[in-house]
């Protein structure tokens, strides 16, 4: 699909002002080893699911098609974790089965508009950082509390200079 306009997308839990400021003390609690690569504040999200780049054209389509009714839940968010290849993540203190259940929902709506769910599993997280090999993983502090009443379309421009925008709030 060479020449034709693509935007690069992910459906994500996105934070509010408060959760985005919480996260934020919780990146800036770890000590970052020269070279690590923090992941800037207005960026600290969960994914639901990476779509990749999409063909332009089908945004109106995806707009329509990621609307899928859930539950709103609480997640507990809070174990910092030094993942292989220097990713620093927080997962939740538990997968709560609504959040489980959005995720399936929106496997089976990137099924009905002909897209393929990542095949591994789902392991629910917000990334602190990349190359971040031997950073000391900080004490766990108190859980998060976040409320989940919606989630979002984002692209993702490409380059350093690049940014998330968020498409459609649901």
């Amino acid at each position: 699909m060479e020449g034709v306009p693509s935007t690069r997308l992910f459906l994500a839990l996105w934070p509010d002002p408060a959760i985005r400021h919480a996260l934020r003390e919780r990146r800036d609690a770890w000590d970052w080893p020269r070279g690590a690569s923090p992941v800037h504040t207005d960026k600290l999200h969960l994914t639901l699911h990476f779509l990749g780049e999409i063909p332009s054209e089908r945004l109106p389509e995806l707009r329509r098609g990621f609307q899928v009714p859930f539950t709103p839940f609480t997640l507990s968010i809070g174990v910092p974790k030094l993942w292989p290849h220097g990713i620093a993540v927080l997962e939740p203190h538990e997968e709560p089965p609504e959040l489980l259940d959005l995720h399936a929902k929106l496997s089976a709506a990137l099924l009905a508009l002909g897209l393929q769910p990542e095949a591994r599993k789902y392991r629910p997280h917000v990334t602190l950082a990349r190359r971040a090999n031997n950073a000391a993983v900080p004490a766990q502090a108190p859980p998060l509390v976040w409320k989940i009443d919606g989630y979002a379309l984002v692209e993702s421009k490409p380059g350093d200079g690049g940014g998330y925008t968020v498409i459609q709030q649901y």
